[in-house]
């Protein structure tokens, strides 16, 4: 008798985009270009490092367990810290939501493809994991609502979406939530939420504030504080409550939380970020179209694109490892023709797209 239960011996990991370094040695390369993560290309928020040293002396000290960091989300947001989260990345607390609230009769709902992170975690929990087809790479918030019963305990929504980087607007998600039971809990994941903020149409879910809906952001992507795993969380303070017991003490650490306070006020490294990710977005999107592929608009800081078959995406993401170019195969996520391209710098983005271009016109060495 095996002491693995049946649901984890067949769970796929979470496998990472591939590190620099490995393509750097594989192949043999001095240059290479990361963007398959969706990281920020300008790195940390420079007031984030700043802070960080003052923290060294303290380090044979545990943390408070993001108290301070609550208490100042609170302050920005005009809550109490009692409707305040705050763990290791928004997955971390994503692992406490599913820890804390699914039982062995309920069952998970959400998109198909949807992010990996979740997708392990929720079924690694041995419930029913069901999900629904995308609508011309959206989400079909109709059909979810739809596909509700009365086992459904956690539905789980990103917005923007990874992969894809598409919304739903606030229609429809105003439409979906009138059919949703208030026994049902809705995870609002809005981890690239800053780079949608600004358009009229997106549900910002702070304007949400159900009993049943909880909000999480991450320091990771427009903060560049990934290397840390910082992420937050809003909701009622019963939900709040509740997750605290499970959570882990400690977490986040000390320096990611000092860095995560320090990162809300650098609105200078927020602006620089946001304004070279819209001319990123950009000129990823005009070019991949104009290589006749089929691309998702993107609200995010990455790119989706489709090709013909699965041996297409092997054979373009190993020529572009060759020439030291990582982008994201989608195929862990469940959508085994698609890739995904993170926005870099300008270079970055010309030399990808050059790399890309010589891949599908067959110039590649």
């Amino acid at each position: 008798m095996s002491l693995v239960p049946s649901y984890i011996e067949s769970l796929q990991p979470y496998v990472a985009g591939k590190p620099a370094e490995e393509v750097r040695r594989e192949y043999g390369l001095k240059r290479v270009i990361k963007l398959a993560s969706n990281e920020n290309p300008f790195g940390p928020s420079p007031m984030a490092l700043g802070v960080l040293a003052g923290h060294y002396r303290s380090l044979h000290l545990y943390p408070n367990g993001g108290y301070d960091l609550r208490v100042k989300l609170a302050e920005l947001y005009r809550l109490s810290p009692d409707n305040v989260i705050v763990g290791n990345g928004s997955e971390g607390i994503m692992s406490t939501i599913i820890r804390t609230f699914l039982n062995d009769d309920d069952e998970v709902l959400t998109t198909e493809g949807a992010f990996i992170g979740f997708q392990v975690l929720a079924k690694s929990r041995g419930v029913p994991y069901r999900t629904v087809p995308y609508r011309r790479w959206h989400y079909d918030l109709g059909a979810i609502a739809g596909a509700i019963t009365d086992r459904t305990k956690i539905i789980y929504l990103a917005n923007p979406n990874n992969p894809t980087g598409t919304i739903f607007n606030k229609q429809e998600f105003d439409a979906f939530y009138a059919r949703v039971p208030e026994r049902v809990l809705i995870i609002l994941d809005e981890a690239y939420y800053e780079f949608a903020r600004d358009r009229e149409e997106y549900p910002d879910s702070m304007v949400y504030r159900y009993d049943n809906v909880i909000t999480l952001r991450t320091f990771s992507k427009v903060h560049g504080l990934a290397g840390l795993r910082v992420g937050y969380g809003f909701a009622h303070g019963e939900l709040i409550r509740n997750l605290l017991k499970v959570k882990l003490p400690f977490e986040p650490g000390t320096l990611a939380q000092a860095a995560g306070i320090a990162a809300l006020g650098d609105a200078g490294h927020l602006d620089r970020t946001l304004a070279n990710n819209r001319g990123g977005i950009a000129f990823l999107t005009r070019a991949l179209t104009d290589f006749g592929l089929e691309v998702a608009p993107s609200h995010a800081n990455f790119v989706m694109f489709s090709l013909p078959g699965e041996d297409d995406v092997q054979r373009i993401n190993e020529g572009l490892l060759r020439q030291g170019v990582i982008i994201r195969p989608l195929g862990g996520f469940g959508l085994p023709r698609c890739m995904r391209i993170t926005a870099g710098t300008p270079e970055e983005n010309t030399i990808a797209v050059s790399a890309l271009g010589k891949m599908l016109t067959g110039r590649a060495d």
